[in-house]
């Protein structure tokens, strides 16, 4: 079947009004939640066999946290759907108002290859609570666990409700080229922008969820044999292939040599002496990726790791040693095991450094002074974050996760998943018992009545 006849079929179905039934919905998510509960194990197989993720961390960063997801979507979607009261205007009166959450149609959502199980079956299942139809587009960089979604998919769903559309650019391009109600799309910038022009073509409203160069600081007061352990987890969770991953730190100069005794002491112990023989450190995903990572790592300085082995897409956990800001590593978001140092002396240091890039998917900060943090929160655009720590802010589905300006467009998680798949339309009920003369012309000697309940209302 080709994707017009795909996207045709879906659009038929949508237009039986079967999506916006919330039992229907709810049927939908349980049978789902089953089957990926029943295809854990061969779903961690899968992004073994794609990039050696560990089966701790495929359960930690990608099944646990899908399962909790649709969960979620199961045990709130009646109370989601519901229509909304809202306070009505007094110019109205009498009149009672609403907010009904409608699903937009038939939705795209095209999933990345560094977490591409999480990332295609999340916003799936918030898609199918708001009642929409779903074309799947995986992503070919990772073909087994392509595989799987599209077993799971086609175990599950009415294909006419929810369909997997595999393959590369080609197939890409074409779901492009088509007109959605809604798309959804976690990838890159620059193809962030690909689909950004394609959906203007319609008008059709988009979530963008990219990436950027996140900066992690580290002040004079951090606990630093702490932060380094949490920053060595957060930067090399994934084999560092992680859109909120700390990109480059910038840690007060006093604390320097301390962090980094702490740092390559912390990464011996999540790893070992040879990270490469540990179970726990995945690879590179591809040569492609491996020979831009490779090309960062020339003519730098190492405080650690440094080693790669390209017949493994294999690059060690890797500290830089101040890397000048018009290097290659400093250029774009490095999305792999690679995290330049870089030292400051002043705040003032910081604003210079940070403000060269756009505004970034994260930010962390570590410091025991509460007003340092708070006034960074402020001082910053940036998706969301976290301080003392770093990407644990992901795993609270009551946040909103998403980017802004280059690092994307929109938010997701939780009800915020529910509500992005929803267009918010607001509905007046009008009585009839009384019907205030004031708005009906002529208008002669209305004005101070309008002007009066304009300040009431």
């Amino acid at each position: 079947m080709t994707i017009p006849q795909i996207l045709e079929k879906q659009r038929t179905f949508f237009a039986t009004q079967q999506t916006k039934d919330i039992s229907y919905r709810k049927k939908s998510l349980q049978k789902l939640l089953k089957e990926i509960i029943r295809r854990e194990r061969d779903i961690l197989k899968a992004l073994h066999d794609d990039f050696r993720k560990s089966e701790y961390e495929g359960v930690m960063t990608e099944t646990s946290i899908v399962i909790s997801e649709v969960k979620t979507m199961i045990k709130n979607v009646s109370s989601w759907a519901t229509p909304k009261r809202v306070m009505p205007a007094l110019l109205n009166f009498p009149s009672s108002a609403k907010i009904y959450s409608e699903p937009y149609g038939t939705t795209l959502i095209i999933a990345p290859w560094n977490y591409p199980y999480q990332l295609a079956f999340s916003p799936l299942a918030g898609a199918i609570a708001a009642g929409n139809t779903v074309v799947l587009k995986p992503s070919e960089l990772t073909p087994n666990t392509s595989t799987i979604c599209k077993e799971i998919i086609e175990r599950v769903f009415d294909p006419n409700h929810v369909t997997v559309v595999e393959g590369g650019i080609p197939e890409s391009q074409e779901l492009l080229a088509q007109r959605w109600d809604y798309i959804f799309f976690t990838g890159s910038v620059p193809v962030g922008r690909i689909v950004a022009k394609a959906a203007a073509e319609y008008l059709t409203p988009v979530t963008l969820e990219l990436g950027g160069k996140s900066p992690c600081i580290i002040d004079d007061s951090a606990n630093i044999k702490l932060a380094a352990k949490r920053i060595v987890w957060g930067k090399f969770i994934n084999g560092g292939q992680t859109c909120i991953a700390p990109d480059y730190l910038l840690i007060h100069k006093r604390n320097k040599d301390e962090f980094v005794k702490a740092f390559t002491e912390e990464i011996i112990k999540a790893y070992g002496e040879n990270p490469e023989t540990s179970d726990d450190f995945p690879r590179i995903v591809n040569s492609r990726n491996f020979d831009r990572l490779h090309k960062m790592l020339e003519n730098e300085s190492f405080l650690a790791g440094g080693k790669t082995n390209r017949d493994q897409y294999y690059i060690s956990p890797t500290l830089l040693d101040e890397p000048s800001l018009e290097s290659e590593v400093m250029k774009g978001e490095i999305f792999g095991p690679i995290l330049p140092l870089i030292s400051y002396e002043k705040e003032k240091d910081l604003h210079s450094i940070i403000s060269k890039y756009d505004k970034p998917l994260a930010f962390y900060v570590f410091t025991n002074k509460k007003s340092f943090a708070k006034k960074l929160i402020k001082q910053y655009s940036f998706g969301g974050g976290t301080i003392n720590d770093t990407t644990v802010h992901f795993a609270n589905h009551n946040l909103p996760f998403g980017g802004v300006g280059e690092s994307g467009i929109g938010g997701y998680h939780g009800k915020h998943t529910f509500d992005t798949f929803s267009h918010k339309k607001g509905v007046v009920i009008r009585g009839n018992w009384l019907d205030i003369p004031t708005r009906y012309a002529p208008y002669k000697g209305k004005l101070k009545q309008l002007r009066t309940l304009m300040k009431l209302g």
